[in-house]
């Protein structure tokens, strides 16, 4: 009998930790409120907030380009191709990860950071290249850290594309665009609402 509720008690330690990972790996509940994310994800604003303090890209700027790239799925790739309209084919890049960054941009991130064991499916990580890219594009663009509008164009088509206006031809690009700057004022207004809560809640935690 003994041996029989030590056998049980392991099984329900290791199912809650089986849960526990569940957790930290999916996404938020409700991607429409960052507030919301935030009191979900209890690590995430700490995360984001330095990435701001590091890089001067505003938490919500970086956190709408982030929703449009994977909507928060840690683990996301491109769609597969389609060969003859049906059978799957190869993906079109290896782009990976909460900021889908292609794996040489990965790696250049990773050397100019010295950031070398990050990974594109951890959201610290993560956000930190996208703080990273947007502070390389304000001043290789010359675009301003709020203008969300013209830094996601830069991240979808590179430094050297922005400046050559390879967007310039691309209407759906550019609707996207208007998408992840709309998300981003309305994450900065929902952001100013509970940002004080957060960051008590953030000097909570570290104190113990």
């Amino acid at each position: 009998m003994h041996k029989k509720n030590k056998k049980c008690g392991l099984a329900l330690l290791l199912g809650v930790a089986a849960l526990s990972t569940g957790c930290a790996t999916s996404p938020p509940q409700n991607l429409d409120n960052i507030c919301a994310i935030f009191q979900e994800k209890k690590k995430w604003y700490g995360e984001a907030k330095r990435a701001e303090d590091k890089w001067g890209s505003p938490v919500a700027v970086m956190m709408a380009i982030m929703h449009q790239e994977s909507r928060f799925v840690h683990d996301a790739k491109p769609p597969r191709t389609k060969i003859l309209g049906f059978i799957p084919g190869p993906r079109p890049s290896d782009a990976y990860g909460y900021p889908q960054a292609l794996g040489t941009t990965w790696r250049t991130y990773q050397r100019s950071s010295f950031n070398y064991g990050a990974d594109r499916d951890d959201f610290g990580d993560a956000i930190d290249f996208i703080g990273w890219y947007n502070n390389t594009s304000a001043r290789q663009c010359q675009i301003r850290t709020s203008d969300s509008y013209s830094l996601y164009l830069a991240y979808h088509e590179g430094h050297g594309g922005f400046n050559r206006r390879t967007f310039q031809n691309k209407a759906w690009l550019k609707t996207v665009s208007h998408k992840v700057s709309a998300r981003a004022q309305k994450y900065q207004q929902q952001l100013n609402s509970c940002e004080q809560s957060l960051k008590r809640r953030k000097k909570f935690l570290w104190f113990f």
